[in-house]
């Protein structure tokens, strides 16, 4: 009678968040799975020696594994256990579907295109068979995309870890952990001799970077793609933007690191053509999302820093397992900056004209980012010897939750470290769950201030 009077209650409390602020109800799921997961860490039996992991490296790659973001003060592969590695699989699995399904949740609660959160609690208080209607049908899709793009993965990694003369077992479940690390774009990597060994390697590397490029478009846009593949035309404004913004900026960005990286000796120079096409096409994606690479980040130019730091902040689409501000976000500035350049009174693309509103929310969710990025530059730059080129690349992979390092994130002081572990939890949720909080407080007044502009530039 008491578990089911606890359970009512519990029950109750989430239908009251989930009403008053569904955006609430996203923190606090994600930081029970990462509470979670880092207790699991911190059993003996999940490190290689059998001893207690130090928190922060249990609390950090949790956070880092449910995050989707791939930033390590450990190595997976030589000071975790096979029960370690299996719980860190399981937090990828789940943050990655959690990102997709909640951020999918949430675009169609601010969409109003049904009634899900009123769906949702009315669905919770009859228990009727159609419990979750349209909610219920995006997270069986979610779930069937997902395992249906890792089971792929899986099936072209297999046969390729088992020609390197892996034990079976050992093969199976490097292909099992990769396959999760590149869909949910996460970035471990649990080879003892990491991706580095294995560059120019087209069957092993082809999969990282189409796994990579699918995962980070966004549910949205696959499930569009779906179902009008044979008709673009038929696309929505959302998959039209999304991907022509995330292929130009994949075209340049290759074409950009392998102009800077080519004569490199620490990074492309020593490398074939065909490697240095595959690892520049690598950049392309990783860059955006996963964070695996095949050489070594802290040996780029600094000119290929800022172009990354660039490129992290953007991240990749709309409720994807990607991080940043999102490319959706920066085609709509784009266009923005495009229509007044024109003399425009609308921005306008494919079509169709983008509300006023959405430019808002693509400022504040620009705004944001810019400010926790800097704050955060700045605080660790008081905390650390590090200098300012480095401690920003490492900050903005934190916020974008794309895993690139130069090196110094097992470097960095306790302090540090408990600061990235914010980070990545507020670059994971902050834009997702702000874009929704600010679009549904769309407040009607009656009567509005008169109209001046103010001088701008």
């Amino acid at each position: 009678m008491a578990s089911t009077k606890r359970l009512g209650f519990v029950r109750d409390y989430v239908n009251r968040v989930a009403r008053s602020s569904p955006a609430r109800l996203a923190l606090g799921v994600f930081a029970l799975i990462i509470a979670v997961e880092t207790l699991l860490l911190q059993l003996p039996a999940a490190t290689a020696t059998g001893k207690r992991a130090p928190f922060i490296d249990s609390l950090f790659q949790a956070t880092s594994a449910v995050c989707v973001t791939g930033l390590t003060t450990t190595s997976i592969a030589n000071d975790w256990s096979f029960f370690g590695q299996l719980i860190l699989a399981f937090g990828m699995k789940i943050g990655g579907l959690g990102v997709m399904t909640m951020a999918s949740i949430l675009a169609l609660a601010v969409s109003r295109h049904i009634g899900l959160t009123q769906r949702m609690l009315a669905a919770m208080e009859t228990k009727s068979e159609d419990r979750l209607g349209a909610v219920g049908s995006l997270i069986r899709a979610v779930i069937v995309t997902s395992l249906s793009c890792e089971i792929l993965i899986f099936a072209v990694l297999l046969p390729r870890f088992l020609t390197l003369h892996e034990h079976v077992a050992t093969a199976v479940w490097h292909a099992f952990f990769t396959a999760l690390s590149i869909f949910n774009n996460v970035g471990f990597v649990a080879l003892p001799e990491g991706l580095e060994a294995h560059v120019g390697d087209w069957w092993l590397i082809t999969p990282v970077i189409a796994g990579t490029f699918a995962g980070a478009l966004g549910f949205p846009v696959m499930l569009d793609l779906r179902h009008h593949w044979r008709r673009p035309r038929d696309l929505t404004l959302h998959s039209k933007l999304t991907l022509t913004t995330y292929v130009a900026i994949f075209l340049a960005a290759a074409l950009i690191i392998a102009a800077s990286e080519w004569n490199n000796p620490d990074t492309f120079g020593p490398l074939a053509l065909h490697e240095k096409i595959q690892t520049a096409l690598l950049f392309g994606v990783n860059s955006r999302s996963s964070g695996l690479t095949t050489i070594d980040v802290s040996q780029m130019t600094r000119g290929s820093w800022f172009l990354l730091d660039i490129l992290m902040f953007i991240g990749g689409g709309s409720a994807s397992t990607a991080g940043g501000i999102k490319v959706t976000t920066v085609a709509v500035m784009t266009l923005a900056i495009i229509a007044e350049a024109r003399g425009d009174q609308d921005i306008e693309a494919f079509g169709r004209r983008v509300p006023p509103s959405t430019l808002r929310l693509a400022v504040g969710v620009v705004g944001l980012g810019t400010l926790i990025v800097a704050f955060s530059v700045f605080f660790l730059l008081l905390v650390t010897p590090y200098t300012l080129d480095v401690i920003s690349f490492e900050v903005i992979s934190a916020f974008a939750t794309t895993g690139l390092s130069v090196g110094i994130t097992a470097d960095l002081p306790l302090i540090g470290k408990y600061w990235l572990v914010a980070l990545m939890f507020a670059g994971r949720t902050g834009t997702m769950t702000l874009a929704a909080a600010l679009a549904l407080r769309d407040r009607r007044r009656l009567i509005r201030m008169p109209e001046e502009r103010p001088t701008i530039g």
